[in-house]
């Protein structure tokens, strides 16, 4: 499975370089990506339409989230967006 660790600041300025290295670093595997939001204390909003995005672009839209924010959790509530962050449901 394919890591690809958040950068501490995910805001506005930096979410399209951050984009393009995430696609980067997990277009080249074809199984579910994981991206790893532990790091994370400066976000906002960019941070959830990058994730939104990477979901949209992982082979059959498998993207896991490990290490989220409590503050990050919040928002994506607020957004209705709190399915991106749910964990993985089992496959059968």
């Amino acid at each position: 499975m394919p890591l690809f660790a958040l950068p501490a600041e995910l805001t506005l300025d930096t979410a399209t370089a951050v984009r393009r290295q995430a696609l980067s670093a997990l277009a080249a595997d074809a199984s579910p990506w994981m991206v790893d939001a532990g790091a994370l204390l400066t976000f906002d909003s960019s941070g959830l339409a990058l994730l939104l995005e990477l979901r949209r672009a992982a082979p059959q839209q498998a993207l896991q989230v490990r290490g989220v924010p409590e503050r990050l959790g919040d928002l994506a509530q607020a957004y209705g967006l709190d399915f991106l962050l749910a964990p993985a449901a089992p496959q059968s």
